[in-house]
């Protein structure tokens, strides 16, 4: 009975999420608006019929996003509305709207809700997975839709049991099982109690609403007795034989509601119900999914201007060499990282993609040294302004282990009308020179004309120089004279200390054009161990108009020189 109870459940669920009714409107009728609120349809037998040559047919990115990513909360009547879409920008738009109808803050540039979701999925995949996914199993599942429980007992070996008297008393062995309680749950109400069983022993947890089924003695004649069948009052077999499917013995003092198979149906069918939508007609924001990682790096992008309509990314990778695995051979040794990049739209549309091996090798005299310093790789990607999705895998040859990115990108617009900046680039100081000129604008690190190596946990030693590097963009010219004229205020503080204060102009600068580019070194000599920050002020003495832009760096006490100066970068392996 029990089998049958939990097989009619789980169909009766499939087919509100995976019975999508008509693939296009009928003729005469509207287009189908992807951002409105979706309306119930009933289904005819040709209806069915196209939407499931449709979902069979979707690319590969959206059918994903609709039977793995938002099966859990996606409703019957948004599915049937996202198959009824004609093309990809309607189905982009359509996913946009879905994050915001559910955000609680739809004005902020983070979808709580898209961002919680994703993390619960990246959560479920870690620690519930057994043989098959983790979203895919009954604790996943429970834990996407509704969060972590407040209280979760587990038993992951099993063992003895003593049974509460509304099973029956006495005491049994289990398999391994787990309860998870939720003070409460809407629409369901509060103290929800949900138990998992492993009957297998496999690490796959199953949602039961038998508390029997945890029994191992449960089919063992004369073992795992309760009270009453111990004092003869009952027989085992009698669990055999019970109408509501439950295998638990008789219960002293009757049954409680909660063990009512009618309240356990219903309150079964309510946890796994897509929830209501509270938001709707939102305006669109694209949000990261999060991933976890075994191999942990430094990361960093910046954004500098190349037309009115393109931006160039630099993407740079920062990997410790102590994380990196050794090959040792005729007293070199080394080590090879492989590094992918992908930037992509919010439903996996990719954009970019770039993919490069990391080579380092040391002779064995400064190999020790080595594992105390970081390679860096870079790569610039143009890209349109807008929200992406950016996904960077790095893997060590040797050891197999992995590191993984999976977040957002915002790649800003430099209005032509305002007076815009890059971003305000740490670089290493002994790195930032100018390339020859066949060199203009290619390779690692190239900006321009200029080599640029940032510094991504932005740490020197007062023995080094930082390097600054930063444009500035649509700097007004004179009418008469037609060249631009520009004041930059760089202030070094030290928490609200005020350290070093300079000044300079575009003149002295000899550059007076609507683009400067600032690069200069910065001796760190005067400065004691400690965190600062460097605030750049350009203003625009033609307009008066100001842009600042603001960078952290830290000065650690000094250290052998010879260490300091083997700090290189790593170049892709050729």
């Amino acid at each position: 009975m029990l089998r049958v109870v939990r097989t009619l459940s789980a169909v009766l669920f499939s087919l509100s999420i995976c019975v999508p009714p008509p693939i296009q409107a009928q003729q005469g009728q509207a287009p189908v608006d992807p951002t409105a609120a979706p309306q119930p349809q009933k289904l005819d037998k040709e209806q069915k019929r196209k939407l499931k040559k449709t979902l069979k047919e979707l690319d590969t990115p959206y059918k994903q996003w609709l039977n793995e990513d938002v099966i859990y909360i996606i409703s019957p009547e948004e599915r049937q509305a996202f198959l009824q879409l004609a093309t990809n920008e309607e189905r982009e738009q359509f996913i946009e709207q879905f994050w915001l109808r559910r955000s609680a803050n739809p004005d902020l540039p983070d979808n709580d809700f898209k961002e919680e979701h994703y993390r619960r999925i990246a959560y479920a995949n870690e620690h519930f997975a057994s043989g098959i996914p983790g979203w895919k199993t009954d604790r996943g599942r429970m834990y996407i839709m509704w969060g972590p429980p407040d209280e979760i007992e587990a038993h992951p070996t099993g063992g003895t049991y003593d049974r509460p008297m509304d099973e029956g008393g006495g005491s049994t062995t289990t398999y391994p099982w787990e309860t998870w309680r939720y003070r409460y749950m809407e629409g369901i109400g509060e103290n929800v109690i949900w138990e998992f069983v492993d009957p297998s022993s496999s690490g796959e947890y199953h949602l039961t609403m038998d508390p029997g089924e945890k029994d191992a003695l449960l089919h063992v004649p004369g073992a795992g007795l309760s009270l009453l069948e111990e004092m003869g009052m009952a027989s085992k077999t009698d669990r055999f034989t019970r109408a509501d499917g439950m295998t638990t013995p008789t219960a002293l003092g009757g049954t409680p509601s909660s063990m009512d198979e009618f309240n356990r149906l219903e309150q079964y069918s309510k946890a796994f119900k897509p929830p209501e939508v509270k938001y709707k007609d939102l305006e669109a924001i694209v949000t990261a999914r999060i991933v976890r990682d075994q191999m942990h790096f430094n990361w960093g992008t910046d954004y500098v201007k190349v037309t009115n309509d393109t931006v160039l990314v630099p993407i740079t990778v920062q990997v410790p060499n102590n994380q990196l695995s050794f090959n040792s051979k005729d007293g070199v040794y080394s080590a090879t990282l492989n590094v992918f990049g992908r930037v992509s739209s919010l439903t996996g549309r990719v954009v970019q993609t770039f993919e490069d091996p990391v080579s380092r090798d040391f002779p064995e005299s400064l190999y020790q040294q080595s594992l105390k310093l970081q390679s860096i790789y870079q790569k610039a990607v143009p890209l349109r302004p807008g929200l992406y999705r950016l996904d960077i895998v790095i893997k060590d040859v040797k050891s197999g282990n992995v590191g993984v990115v999976n977040t957002r990108l915002q790649v800003p617009r430099f209005e032509d009308d305002k007076l815009e900046a890059s971003s305000l680039i740490v670089a290493d100081g002994g790195k930032l020179e100018h390339v020859p000129s066949k060199q203009i604008g290619t390779g690692q690190f190239v900006l321009g004309s200029t080599k640029v190596v940032p510094r991504l946990d932005g740490e020197f030693m007062n023995n080094e120089k930082l390097g600054i590097y930063m444009q500035v963009y649509n700097l007004k010219q004179d009418d008469k004279t037609h060249k631009s004229n520009a004041n930059f205020l760089y202030t070094v503080k030290k928490g609200d200390q005020q350290i070093m204060q300079f000044k300079e102009t575009s003149e002295e600068m000899k550059q007076t054009g609507e683009q400067v580019t600032i690069e200069r070194l910065l001796p760190l000599a005067t400065l004691t161990p400690g965190k600062y920050s460097l605030e750049i002020v350009a203003t625009d003495t033609n307009t008066q108009k100001t842009i600042s832009k603001t960078a952290d760096f830290t000065i650690k006490p000094p250290v052998d020189t010879k260490t300091a100066a083997n700090t290189a970068k790593a170049a892709p392996g050729r």
